[in-house]
């Protein structure tokens, strides 16, 4: 699909994948990359590093070298060095990768949701052509059943995370994350029983989500754990017939633009990052290692794999084949024609969603890096790669053009930005207007909307409440720092603002661990009427008014709870005590078979 652009220029963007007919050859790899007939098809192996910046690779021109592992393999490999993530959270940006549709499509937000059933995936795609499916995660936040991620493990045979949140009245500590040398011997136990026949294996590393001695030092614990896979697949015979993509969800600030960790802003810290294809043996490039400058996107993976499986790629997909846009460099390794240099589309949801200010959408196109929010942002990055001058004011003319590429291809989604895949039922509506829930909205704020508070005024805000989630969600002390961290943001001082959910939302949970759970629903009583498609926080005050003897009103909840959780066996168990409190015994029994109880 071409969008036209204001001002003459026009920018190619493939948003439709042609459909690959049966029996056609790879024709598009004959000017750069021999083919052999196969015997098979290839094993496709995807790892993806949480958080992880492009300049600290090592094959990136890092300085000091961190990853000796991922250069090595980088050394025969398509290196992708200006690829970029459709969102700076790891939920939103795993939907992208492995949906190849854009998070407007996907649905997906950094508080939930549940990926739609009618779009194309790649693990059930290629469960369907006869590859063994298995995925290893390393975050709680990509567990289908206890985390963020509902409906991420379809096509999977196996999806291992089994990860426990923090629950309120569970002794228990939380289990949120895995070390990534686990996750690593984990997918190679699941090789050892496996690897007889073509699979997919999907191996998530989150070493560097939440670094506790130094990022570099995490960068390299997640190399290693690379290095260990890619090992087991030499020593099982399996690497020269595998392709081996490596890239990740998204980047860290690590304090540039004021943003301590990510998931607010869109410049390359977070936005940019490392992206490699080690192909198989019968497809590898001549020479082996080929470096790519065009600028790539991640909604380009999965059309990807697709394509080195020779699997037919579905219209619906939004991405196009990496190895087409590697197929078109030129000598100079500049991506040129109709599958070379475009347009990258970024968002961030979790601004509005988290607490309620503006969103915001990033354009790359040629030089340039334009940020529409309710202070536009404009960067000509050739010499400012730090985007640290704006040029909005003294640029007009470019910032009208790139804004109008961006609200092109805004208006290609017909309505979709913005629409959460969890948003209210009607029924679910109608409970809570029952409850005295008034005002709700069906839908969040449109993600195109340039009103309302900017995140640049108050970065400072969101790194307080994202360090106090993290500590609340690692420890019993972690519950104190939370609360002390938390509560004056809400209430008490001038600068307090009741209206952010996410914070609402984790003081009251905070509570709720402290057996608190009065005041804890006050708390998450606001959270619902901020956000009242969030699932987690209709389990949370549930659970908490159960604990406090409202029955009835926790009824209410947890039939949201479950009906949004449905593999969560805690907010079933706590269903099934309310319906025994209020004597519906049947309704308890039905829902502690549903928690396997």
């Amino acid at each position: 699909m071409q969008i036209l652009i204001n001002g003459g220029a026009a920018f190619t963007l493939t948003v439709m994948i042609r459909r690959v007919v049966a029996g056609v050859s790879l024709i598009f790899l004959c000017l750069s990359f021999s083919f052999a007939a196969a015997a098979s098809k290839p094993n496709l192996v995807l790892v993806t590093l949480d958080s992880t910046r492009a300049d600290r690779m090592g094959f990136l021109g890092a300085k000091t070298a961190h990853t000796p592992n991922l250069d090595r393999l980088a050394a025969e490999s398509i290196v992708f060095e200006h690829a970029y993530a459709q969102a700076p959270g790891s939920v939103v940006s795993h939907a992208t990768i492995l949906s190849g549709a854009y998070p407007q499509s996907t649905g997906m937000t950094e508080i939930g949701g549940t990926l739609p059933s009618s779009l194309p995936y790649l693990p059930d795609l290629l469960k369907s052509q006869g590859y063994r499916t298995a995925a290893f995660v390393g975050s709680i936040d990509l567990d289908p059943w206890n985390g963020l991620a509902q409906g991420f493990d379809r096509g999977f045979q196996t999806y291992d995370a089994g990860f426990r949140p923090a629950i309120p009245g569970d002794a228990r500590p939380p289990l949120t994350e895995r070390r990534g040398d686990q996750v690593a011997a984990r997918a190679i136990a699941w090789l050892d029983h496996n690897a007889q026949q073509q699979f997919f294996l999907w191996v998530h590393i989150s070493d560097a989500r939440a670094p506790r001695a130094s990022y570099n030092s995490a960068i390299t614990a997640a190399d290693a754990a690379i290095g260990k896979l890619v090992g087991a697949l030499q020593q099982r015979k399996i690497y020269e017939n595998t392709a081996v993509m490596v890239v990740a969800d998204h980047g860290e600030s690590l304090g540039a633009h004021g943003e301590a960790t990510h998931g607010v802003f869109l410049y390359d810290e977070t936005i940019h990052v490392p992206l490699l294809i080690k192909l198989p043996a019968s497809q590898a490039a001549k020479p082996p290692s080929v470096r790519v400058s065009a600028k790539v996107r991640l909604v380009d993976i999965a059309p990807t794999l697709l394509e080195i499986a020779a699997i037919p790629i579905p219209s619906q997909m939004q991405g196009q084949s990496l190895l087409r846009i590697a197929k078109s460099k030129s000598p100079g390794g500049s991506g040129s024609g109709m599958n070379g240099d475009q347009p990258v589309y970024s968002r961030a949801d979790l601004p509005q969603r988290a607490f309620g200010w503006s969103p915001l959408e990033s354009w790359r196109a040629g030089k340039y890096l334009y940020i529409r929010a309710p202070k536009p942002e404009l960067y000509d990055l050739t010499v400012d790669p730090a985007a640290a001058h704006n040029l909005a004011q003294s640029s007009k003319a470019t910032l009208d053009t790139m804004a109008a590429q961006l609200e092109s291809f805004d208006r290609h989604f017909s309505g979709e930005a913005g629409k959460s895949s969890a948003e209210l039922s009607s029924s679910e509506m109608q409970k809570l207007a029952s409850l005295g829930y008034i005002g709700l909205q069906k839908s969040s704020a449109s993600a195109t909307a340039v009103s309302g508070t900017d995140p640049k005024d108050k970065i400072a805000t969101a790194n307080k409440v994202l360090e106090a989630v993290s500590a609340g969600d690692q420890s019993k002390a972690g519950v104190d720092v939370a609360i002390a961290a938390l509560t004056p943001l809400l209430s008490g001082n001038v600068s307090a603002d009741p209206n952010l959910y996410l914070a609402q939302y984790a003081l009251g949970a905070a509570l709720a661990r402290k057996g608190q759970y009065t005041e804890a629903a006050k708390h998450l009583h606001k959270a619902i009427e901020l956000q009242p498609d969030s699932a987690w926080a209709h389990y949370e005050i549930g659970a908490a008014l159960v604990k406090a003897g409202d029955f009835k009103t926790a009824i209410v909840h947890l039939e949201i709870a479950t009906g949004r959780l449905p593999a969560f066996a805690p907010a079933h168990l706590s269903l099934a005590e309310a319906y025994e409190h209020m004597g519906r015994t049947e309704d308890a029994k039905r829902e502690r078979a549903q928690a396997g109880r």
